[in-house]
């Protein structure tokens, strides 16, 4: 079982549990994506941890500075409702999710128009091709303008930077969209629409 010092974390508390899960995915030795989805253990409450709109994880209020660690938690991070936890094949712990769970670090275009290719790098490197099971949605904010998102996994979604946003806008088109102008995005053969082509300059 690992001990503090190598996981950066206190053992009092929610820490035990930390522990707990720690060692629990590092004696699996699972490879690839655990299957969290078949899971079903009891609920064991909320643990002191926060994905951050910017796609920072904290713990305990301070930021987890091991990727290792992180991408570790990652694979085991499953939304059940409106709730994020984090699940192993013995406890289940809650944590608090400000926006979306990941964040798009880098995007990758290949050919033009509709039929062109999308892909995008999370911050835990999970990589992700814009298609039926990666679709792209937008919403609106107030003094935020447009904010895209990709389908990564289990209904967990990733945001893009705001340098990645500018890109993928740049690639927007108006199409008419059940009888609506729409500005948004082609890729795979699919259109992603934003916002109504009126709105374009208000959003943008």
């Amino acid at each position: 079982m690992p001990h503090a010092a190598q996981t950066g974390f206190s053992m009092t508390g929610t820490g035990n549990a930390m522990e707990r899960m720690v060692a629990a995915l590092r004696d699996g030795g699972t490879r690839g994506l655990p299957p969290v989805e078949r899971w079903n253990p009891d609920f064991c409450g909320h643990i002191d941890m926060r994905i951050a709109s910017d796609g920072t994880w904290f713990y305990l209020g301070t930021p987890i500075g091991r990727p290792a660690l992180v991408k570790l938690f990652s694979s085991v991070l499953r939304r059940d409702g409106d709730d994020y936890v984090l699940v192993t094949p013995v406890e289940k712990l809650g944590i608090v999710v400000e926006d979306a769970p990941f964040q798009a670090v880098e995007m990758a275009v290949e050919g033009e128009g509709a039929e062109r290719s999308v892909a995008f790098r999370t911050q835990v490197d999970d990589l992700v091709s814009v298609g039926p099971e990666h679709a792209i949605r937008f919403e609106r904010e107030a003094g935020d303008g447009l904010k895209p998102y990709v389908h990564v996994r289990r209904g967990l979604w990733a945001r893009l930077t705001r340098a990645l946003t500018y890109d993928l806008l740049a690639l927007g088109e108006v199409r008419d969209v059940d009888g609506t102008r729409m500005f948004g995005v082609g890729a795979a053969g699919r259109f992603y629409p934003a916002v109504p082509a009126s709105e374009i300059e208000s959003e943008i």
